[in-house]
């Protein structure tokens, strides 16, 4: 993993509640999991903007049928 040094200006309050509130130990380490959920859920937003584009193609009856194709193996006893 690479690492950038940089300098911020950011809220002081701010910066020890989400600290305080997120467990970590470091402003860093707090900083980068504000970033790394940021990234998530922006990620998680632009799913939800391919609905109803057409960019999928199967044929989603078969899928719902559940065939053998689409199971996913298992591991383990059972």
């Amino acid at each position: 993993m690479r690492m950038k040094r940089t300098n911020l200006v950011l809220d002081e309050h701010l910066l020890e509640e989400a600290t305080r509130l997120s467990g970590e130990r470091t402003y860093s380490r707090t900083v980068e999991r504000a970033l790394t959920e940021l990234v998530s859920r922006a990620k998680a937003r632009r799913i939800l903007d391919l609905a109803g584009t057409g960019l999928w193609e199967g044929n989603l009856s078969t899928v719902r049928e559940d065939r053998a194709v689409y199971r996913t193996k298992r591991r383990g006893p059972g």
